[in-house]
């Protein structure tokens, strides 16, 4: 099973891909507080749903370059080691909040279900890029 996170400074959107791998599944939002409780929230979920891989947004600038966030996302990544032995993927994120915000935007979903959702539509954004990627691979 394959789990990607959208990993911002208030909330970690949570995706999972369906068993065959061929979309994703927004299934949650972890709020943040600190990196114990942010980490022990997310091994509920890669034991709930049995991941062996992990797929984590990369904050690249629009640019193309790794400033201060994707540094940031450096650091959790080497925290998630500490719970997830399986693999760990990076994919570039780029305004995948931007495209979940304007598809729900679209859907005239309210602002406050928008913050509840956003990152989790985000997460599974990233997934889908992923997921994509390898099927392109493999073709």
């Amino acid at each position: 099973m394959v789990m990607a996170l959208d990993v911002g400074s208030k909330r970690i959107g949570v995706a999972v891909a369906d068993p065959s791998g061929s979309f994703a599944l927004p299934v949650g939002t972890v709020t943040r507080s600190n990196r114990r409780a942010d980490l022990a929230a997310i091994a509920g979920y890669l034991e709930s749903y049995g991941v062996d891989e992990l797929v984590v947004g990369d904050p690249i600038s629009l640019r193309g370059e790794r400033g201060i966030a994707a540094q940031t996302i450096d650091a959790f990544v080497e925290d998630l080691r500490q719970i997830f032995s399986g693999a760990i993927h990076r994919i570039d994120e780029r305004l995948t909040t931007a495209q979940a915000t304007k598809t729900l935007v679209s859907a005239d979903v309210s602002r406050r279900k928008r913050r509840e959702v956003v990152d989790r539509i985000a997460a599974a954004l990233i997934l889908e890029t992923f997921l994509a990627r390898r099927r392109n691979e493999t073709a």
